[in-house]
């Protein structure tokens, strides 16, 4: 009786991924767990949540427009919190760049990202300066959905780090019994 309550604790485990702290279940591939993510990158990812929660809820679509795009700003700035050395030498004191050009230097993948939002930054600075028309509502709605993918991405970057399947052990294997 207890071997197959244990089998069927094994295929009620085995059944589906495991829960995802961001989102669906359905959605996570393989096996997750925490990785170590610096603290101060753990908070910018809490500051942009909060950013973007804010962002959905503001009536403007300037304000939700400029609030947003601040998120996808503290997203890159949580990666390169997590991923970045400081610059030594002479390219040190060459300019100040932004995020954006930063990024994909880091971490590569994140390039289209970075065009995406880099190409943002002008508009969110004319609806920061409260330019009436900077940002359509359309426009605001699809960077809140554009910075709500970059998040989630970011986070399961930095935060969870899959694990693959190890091979099974039969318990019983062919030259284990006695005959």
């Amino acid at each position: 009786m207890a071997n197959s309550s244990a089998a069927a604790a094994r295929r009620r485990r085995a059944s589906g991924p495991a829960p995802s702290l961001t989102g669906p279940a359905s959605d996570v591939h393989p096996v997750l767990r925490r990785a170590t993510a610096p603290p101060a990158a753990l908070d910018l990812l809490a500051q942009a949540r909060a950013g973007l929660d804010e962002a959905a809820v503001l009536e403007t679509p300037n304000e939700r427009y400029a609030t947003a795009h601040l998120a996808a700003l503290r997203t890159a700035a949580a990666v390169l919190a997590a991923r970045a050395q400081p610059e030594t030498g002479a390219r040190r004191r060459a300019r100040i760049r932004s995020a954006w050009e930063v990024l994909p230097e880091i971490v590569p993948e994140l390039t289209e990202w970075s065009a995406l939002f880099a190409s943002g930054a002008r508009r969110r600075a004319r609806a920061e300066a409260g330019i009436q028309g900077a940002a359509t509502r359309r426009d605001a709605d699809d960077l809140i959905r554009d910075v709500a993918m970059f998040l989630r991405l970011v986070e399961r970057m930095l935060v969870l780090q899959p694990v693959l399947p190890q091979p099974r052990q039969d318990p019983e294997r062919p030259g284990d019994r006695a005959g």
